[in-house]
């Protein structure tokens, strides 16, 4: 049998297209019941060894959704090879086409205020029967995490699109996913600066060789360099540890055979 997920030692993710990943999100929104969706790349495995609380985050998401082409190249040497890359970038713009065709309330949480007003006025503009219920940006100023729960609950969205980047938005879907209920929360990070510009996509051949990274940096370098430069660098131990650990498990079992 096929295995539904990959595994990156302190997390998993489903094997799913963008298509699947979509259909999958409007399951759980039809079944009325919560939960939340997270969009797991190398930063994401490299904080989570070091961070319990992230790691149970990922362990109660609904779906985990690869979000990284170098999560492609490490999923296939280890035997578990992912259909394609699910970006949150791409993937906020199948969401909101989908939400307009189904008649999802949307709600975006989190980014800039400017960054969040911006973004709203894309997404109507593109997809003008959207329905975006609501939004709030007071995180960023360090606004009150309980009015902004309560708001969300008075605007009884179905999918909140939760912008706050790793391991905050993670922390917070967690924490509040039941308190949501019945909307489904999805983590996009840096999604909505995408969407309203603010930041610059990398060109499509940069993406699909790996490198969307290092048009990121180049474009935020006192934001990104130690993130990219100093702390990611950690996902080399990590995965030669899942290789070593695939070998010695073929290994066994070739033996096994033998010995039988």
């Amino acid at each position: 049998m096929t295995p539904s997920h990959a595994y990156f030692a302190t997390l998993s993710v489903n094997r799913m297209t963008g298509a699947q990943s979509v259909a999958a999100i409007g399951r759980l929104i039809n079944r009325g019941e919560g939960g939340y969706v997270a969009t797991p790349n190398v930063d994401h495995i490299v904080l989570a060894r070091s961070n319990k609380r992230l790691r149970v985050a990922y362990r109660g998401a609904a779906l985990s959704l690869a979000d990284g082409q170098p999560l492609l190249w490490m999923a296939r040497l280890l035997g578990t090879p992912l259909p394609e890359k699910v970006s949150g970038s791409d993937l906020i713009w199948r969401l909101a086409e989908e939400a307009e065709r189904k008649g999802w309330r949307l709600f975006l949480y989190g980014a800039s205020p400017i960054v969040s007003m911006q973004a709203e006025a894309k997404l109507r503009e593109k997809f003008p029967r959207i329905q975006i219920v609501g939004r709030n940006a007071t995180w960023w100023s360090g606004g009150n995490a309980t009015e902004a729960v309560e708001q969300i609950r008075q605007s009884k969205p179905d999918l909140v699109i939760v912008a706050l980047g790793c391991p905050k938005q993670e922390l917070w879907m967690r924490r509040h996913a039941s308190m949501i209920m019945p909307a489904v929360a999805i983590g996009l990070g840096g999604s909505l600066d995408f969407v309203a510009g603010a930041v610059r996509r990398a060109p499509s051949w940069m993406s699909r060789h790996g490198l969307e990274w290092l048009y990121r940096l180049v474009q935020e370098p006192r934001r990104l360099a130690y993130r990219y430069l100093v702390r990611d660098i950690l996902i080399a131990p990590i995965f030669a540890g899942l290789v070593a650990r695939r070998l010695f498990t073929s290994s066994r079992a070739s033996y096994a055979r033998v010995s039988n």
